[in-house]
């Protein structure tokens, strides 16, 4: 039997593999060519380039052979599939830029843990029959951040959820509990999952205007709450927007709704802290997310700035609000008031790993870190005469979007219209944004060459200040 970049030995009859060679495993595909859009979807005037049909490269699942047991064929050939599957996150790693995932972690204590099936079905305070859980550390992650957000123990409720955007659908569907008529506002430039909550739950809403920091425009807002005064308002806030990393004003919006004639009993705040909610409390200056004002819920990500390896995140709520939700569940011995039934138990143990080994003073250190590697890539860019922007409170540098599609998917980046953006987060080092910025400005020295193409303008998108194109140098 031969195996690529393995060796065999036999144990009582058995097959085993050892050690692989990564440098022996096929090489990589080439990056997969540009798949356009059906039916001529176009966003901003422009096609909307999607990914490859997976089909085309899947790897298909078999049944075992009949003496498979005793040749370990099927057991080299899935370790042959892993390594180069390995070989490949590896290298996809390197060029990582677009999208807001911290991959600076060490789990290996944890490798221990991951022979037990742990599930947090139900309610996270209180213990169902299923014993093989890890509420304790769940509650613990829950408590600091409950301390973060300023609310009592007695006084808030929330869960680890499965990721970013199962903390909007809960906090929306929260307000839609306590205002059953509620009208939901929004940003133009809210995550899209705050959208798809507003149909799935059969919601009004409003799509409120934009700055172009991408900050909430209150001056459309309160128009359109002046429209809609009889009904109740359940806003979503922004804290970092998704493509330019803007924050709404928490204070302003707050204004706002009283200007407009909005007590506190006629309306809920959902606050969208997906990457930035778990930095803005280390940032000088940033406005303050906190429970002492009248905010109803905070959701934010654990797989972003944490670095929890699979998608989880964190929601908590006023208790108060959640009776509305919450039911009796006599298979579970348990209440429950969450979106999912089963949660993986393992990411709290993840996240409650991180907080003990970063604390505070580790996380102030990692958000300086970013926010001062975000400045650096924007002034080179600045430098280089590319046009781009970054919010005062953002370590979300967005600049035009490259011509080249094969660039965009090699150091996968996040794109919008004529925009791209890089989110600067503690994994990514000077060395990898040199590297980037080197290969970029020597891609762009020829995709506009002859003159023939120009840089887009991007004002509409950053502002005139920050547009380096031909009308606005």
């Amino acid at each position: 039997m031969e195996v690529v970049g393995a060796v065999s030995v036999h144990v009582n009859g058995k097959a085993e593999i050892e050690d692989f060679d990564l440098s022996a495993v096929v090489q990589l595909e080439p990056l997969p060519p540009i798949v356009e859009a059906e039916n001529g979807d176009k966003q901003n005037g422009r096609e909307i380039v999607l990914g490859r049909n997976v089909h085309t490269t899947c790897l298909e699942v078999t049944e075992p052979e009949a003496n498979d047991e005793f040749t370990g064929d099927k057991d080299a050939y899935m370790a042959s599939v892993l390594a180069r599957y390995r070989k490949n996150l590896m290298e996809r790693t390197k060029y990582h830029l677009g999208y807001p995932y911290n991959l600076d972690f060490d789990y290996g204590a944890l490798a221990q843990l991951q022979h037990f099936s742990i599930n947090n079905l139900g309610d996270p305070f209180i213990e169902s029959n299923y014993g093989v859980h890890s509420r304790q550390f769940e509650v613990g992650v829950l408590d600091w951040f409950a301390r973060l957000w300023e609310i009592e123990k007695n006084e808030y409720w929330g869960y680890i959820t499965n990721c970013g955007t199962e903390g909007n659908l809960h906090g929306i569907l929260v307000g839609r509990e306590v205002f059953p008529n509620g009208v939901l506002y929004a940003s133009r430039e809210s995550h899209y999952s705050v959208f798809k909550a507003a149909r799935m739950y059969r919601m009004d809403c409003e799509k409120v205007d934009c700055l172009i920091s991408g900050e909430i425009d209150c001056a459309d807002f309160k128009a359109k709450l002046l429209a809609n005064k009889d009904k109740p308002a359940i806003i979503n806030v922004n804290i970092g927007t998704t493509v330019k990393g803007a924050v709404d004003d928490l204070d302003l919006v707050i204004q706002t709704l009283e200007e407009s004639g909005f007590s506190e009993d006629r309306f809920y705040i959902h606050c969208d802290g997906a990457l930035f909610g778990l930095m803005m409390p280390f940032v000088k200056r940033a406005p303050k997310v906190t429970f002492k004002k009248p905010i109803g819920s905070v959701s934010v990500s654990g797989h972003k700035f944490m670095g929890c390896p699979m998608p989880c995140g964190v929601q908590i709520t006023r208790m108060e609000h959640i009776n509305a939700l919450s039911r009796n569940v006599e298979y579970l011995a348990s209440r429950d008031a969450t979106i999912m039934g089963s949660r993986n138990g393992h990411a709290p143990i993840f996240l409650w790993y991180t907080l003990n080994r970063k604390g505070y003073k580790g996380f102030q250190k990692e958000v300086q870190k970013c926010l001062r590697n975000a400045h650096y890539l924007k002034d080179r860019l600045h430098d280089a005469g590319i046009s781009s922007m970054l919010n005062e409170l953002s370590s979300t540098v967005v600049f035009e979007r490259p011509l080249d599609e094969e660039f965009v998917r090699r150091w996968q980046l996040a794109c919008q219209g004529n925009i791209a953006h890089v989110v600067v987060m503690p994994s990514v080092t000077i060395e990898k944004l040199d590297d980037f910025l080197n290969e970029l400005v020597e891609k762009r020295s020829t995709w506009y060459q002859d003159g023939e193409v120009q840089p887009p303008c991007i004002a509409a998108d950053v502002g005139s200040e920050n547009c380096a194109c031909a009308l606005h140098k």
